[in-house]
């Protein structure tokens, strides 16, 4: 997946100023696919380049003029060609994996404080994702369309959450000095 489609389908599912689609994109995509800001203004640019959004200057009193990008109708064509298209099912890069492998090589007290730090991450982000499923899917059963396919997103963000939280239990549980006898 490359930034652009991650773009339009925050735009398809409201317009923004390049502003507020990376403040917007912080909380909820950016969790899933990261971007900084820089990067996403000079995708929209691109973007708007490659016809695949239009963008609308917008003049605001005491402050620069804002751009409000929409997607266009090949805008749309390319995120419905994206969407059917396959995607890569291949396993995610996890750095922690490879320093848990290298564990007879190093510091394990340092290892056992990194794994400690990653399950402490993924707890706040567990907790965080559980309170955004509260308060915008109250109802889940009666969702449909665009809030259906947000809240089966987080659903899968809740889950990994709650695997990596697991995952790191077992490998500090594992990690535990042992006593002997």
């Amino acid at each position: 997946m490359a930034l652009e489609h991650a773009l339009l389908v925050s735009l398809s599912e409201r317009s923004g100023s390049g502003y507020e689609l990376a403040r917007r994109f912080d909380k909820s995509i950016g969790y899933f696919w990261r971007a900084t800001h820089q990067q996403i203004y000079r995708v929209l640019k691109r973007m708007e380049e490659s016809g695949w959004v239009t963008g609308e200057s917008v003049v605001q009193e005491g402050r620069p003029d804002k751009r409000v990008y929409s997607v266009s109708p090949a805008g749309g064509d390319e995120l419905a060609r994206w969407i059917a298209e396959p995607s890569d099912s291949e396993m995610p890069r996890i750095e922690l994996g490879v320093k848990i492998r290298a564990a007879a090589y190093g510091d394990m007290t340092a290892l056992v404080a990194e794994v400690t730090r990653h399950r402490e991450q993924h707890a706040q982000r567990l907790e965080l994702f559980g309170l955004i499923e509260k308060k915008d899917f109250p109802a889940p059963g009666r969702l449909t369309g665009t809030a259906l396919h947000q809240y089966l997103v987080l659903r899968a963000g809740i889950r990994v959450e709650s695997g990596f939280v697991e995952w790191c239990d077992e490998v500090l549980h594992a990690l535990a000095p042992r006593e002997e006898g």
